[in-house]
């Protein structure tokens, strides 16, 4: 796959062109960038792959819903639906997608919509519903619209400074773009990630004046839901994890860690999973899912849990966060 890679170098600086080409259009004001008067806050990256944006979102969600009325626009990847859709008590996830499902399931009092017209969108939001902020999924690249705040991800283990375009790296958009963030979080570290350690990221980094650069690490929470039992109770059961996520390799170290033996049946990120194959976890024992694959495998198993995941900052950074939150919703900046 490494040596494939390579191989297409060349197409990837065609696409390294087109971007450069693209954010330059609208930089020099050729294309236009929209502000609007609801606040956004933007979560994205640079990369294809996860780096743990819907996460991202749920600790936004907790961070601001008592104060303020929310609403999460997205494209709703993979949804079977066209156009604007705001979710109701009748939407289903082929509506809305899975990860914009996950999240109005699990705050079904914060407004949630989907549209691949970020523009629209919005102002369709404003229209129909009654809020202070809007939470722009995944759109970091979408630069049709200048959000009022933005949050940059990148995984600590393949931190977008030392990374290159698709196909030949992750990169889907240039690294200076992340010159255009308020705050770069970088995801998935290790717990005991070292201040040294730290420094040498910022450095690498290499931050404006006015961006924060914070560390999270991914806290896997050992009560499951689905069926509330604890993950220690499934060390003596003939586990399967599906998976259907871009990077499932810190679930399977945890779980390894956690001394949980499984087999591992691996899907595509954003998976809907076909007749064929529910038969056969069907036929399994005991079916360990994450919550985004969870939202698509409810209603048809009975014999599944999933296993929660958060962001956990590390040391004072949650608390910078947030500081940095009230000032852009009290001032907005």
């Amino acid at each position: 796959m490494q040596v494939l890679r390579k191989l297409l170098f060349p197409i990837s600086l065609v696409y390294g062109l087109i971007v450069f080409l693209r954010n330059r259009c609208y930089d020099l004001g050729i294309f236009s960038s929209k502000s609007f008067n609801t606040k956004t806050i933007c979560v994205g990256n640079l990369s294809v792959g996860g780096t743990g944006k819907t996460p991202m979102i749920e600790l936004l969600i907790k961070s601001l819903h008592q104060d303020y009325q929310l609403a999460i626009l997205s494209r709703g990847y993979k949804r079977k639906s066209n156009g604007f859709l705001l979710s109701n008590n009748k939407t289903s996830v082929e509506d809305l997608g899975d990860e914009p499902y996950q999240l109005k399931s699990k705050f079904p009092k914060v407004a949630v919509a989907v549209d691949a017209n970020r523009r629209n969108g919005i102002a369709q939001l404003e229209l129909r519903v009654n809020l202070d902020v809007i939470l722009l999924d995944d759109a970091f690249q979408h630069r049709k619209v200048m959000p009022g705040y933005s949050i940059l991800l990148t995984d600590y283990h393949n931190i977008y400074v030392n990374d290159w375009y698709i196909p030949t790296g992750d990169l889907r958009d240039s690294k200076k773009e992340a010159r255009r963030a308020n705050t770069i979080v970088v995801t998935k570290c290790p717990k005991d990630l070292s201040i040294s350690e730290k420094k040498e990221i910022i450095d690498k980094i290499n931050p404006k004046k006015h961006q924060k650069v914070l560390f999270s690490f991914l806290s896997y929470n050992k009560d499951l839901k689905g069926a509330n039992v604890n993950l220690d109770e499934l060390k003596n059961k003939k586990v399967t994890l599906v998976t259907g996520i871009a990077n499932p390799v810190p679930l399977e170290n945890f779980l390894l860690e956690e001394g949980i033996a499984f087999d591992h049946m691996k899907f595509n990120d954003h998976h809907f999973f076909t007749e064929q194959e529910i038969t056969v976890f069907k036929g399994k024992e005991c079916i360990l899912t994450t919550e985004k694959d969870y939202v698509r495998l409810k209603s048809r198993l009975s014999n599944l849990h999933y296993i929660e995941v958060s962001h956990q900052f590390i040391k004072q950074d949650k608390e910078i966060l947030d500081e940095e939150l009230r000032q852009f919703m009290t001032t907005g900046s």
